[in-house]
C-alpha cells in the first residue's frame, strides 16, 4: 500500500518531469502534448490535496490549515507559440517547487508522524481515488471551498474528460490519453 506522503511525492515527481519536457523541447507539438499532461495532472493533484490532504492536516495537526489558492493557473490555455508560454510555466513551476518542498518536507512529515501507518495508507488510497472523479483542468471561476468545490468539480469533470479525448497527449507507446489510475 502507498502512504499519503508517497502518493503526493509521486505526483510531484511526475509534474517536474512534464515541466522539464516542456521547457527543454523545441518541438511545439511535443510541448503542447506535455502541457496537456502537466495541466491534467496539476488539476487532479490539486483537487486531491484540497479534498484529502488538507482536511487530514486540519483534523490531525493543530496548525494544519493551508492556503488553498496555490495551484490556480491560466497556463492551461496559453498556446506554446505565445512568447509568454515558457516564462509563464517557469514562474508557475518556481512557485510550485516551493509548495512541493514545503508539503514534502514539513507538512506531510508532520502529518505522517501524527497518524498511524494504516491511516496514512487509507489517505493515500483516497488521494489516488479522488483524482479519478475530478476535473482535469483548472476552473478558477468555480467555487473552491468544500462542499461546493466537490459538487461543482463532479459536474465539471465529465466535460473535461470529454474534451480530453480531443487533446494531444505524450505518446507512451500504448495510447495517447492519460490513464485513470
Amino acid at each position: 500500500m502507498v502512504r499519503i506522503i508517497d502518493a503526493v511525492r509521486k505526483d510531484h515527481k511526475e509534474l517536474e518531469s512534464y515541466y522539464n519536457k516542456i521547457v527543454t523541447s523545441e518541438d511545439a507539438d511535443e510541448q503542447t502534448r506535455f502541457q496537456n499532461q502537466f495541466t491534467w495532472e496539476l488539476a487532479r493533484h490539486s483537487v486531491g490535496e484540497e479534498l484529502v490532504v488538507y482536511p487530514a492536516m486540519k483534523k490531525y495537526l493543530r496548525d494544519g490549515e493551508k492556503d488553498r489558492e496555490q495551484h490556480r493557473t491560466v497556463f492551461q490555455d496559453l498556446p506554446c507559440s505565445d512568447p509568454r508560454f515558457i516564462p509563464t510555466i517557469t514562474i508557475l513551476m518556481d512557485d510550485f517547487a516551493q509548495h512541493m518542498h514545503d508539503v514534502e518536507t514539513i507538512d506531510l512529515v508532520k502529518l505522517e508522524s501524527a497518524i498511524t501507518p494504516k491511516e496514512s495508507e487509507r489517505l493515500g488510497k483516497s488521494f489516488d481515488r479522488t483524482k479519478i472523479f475530478m476535473p482535469t483542468r483548472s476552473h478558477p471561476s468555480l467555487p473552491d471551498r468544500p462542499p461546493y468545490e466537490t459538487a461543482t468539480g463532479l459536474m465539471a469533470a465529465p466535460l473535461d474528460h470529454l474534451q480530453d479525448i480531443f487533446r494531444r497527449w505524450p505518446d507512451d507507446g500504448v495510447n495517447l490519453t492519460p490513464s485513470m489510475e
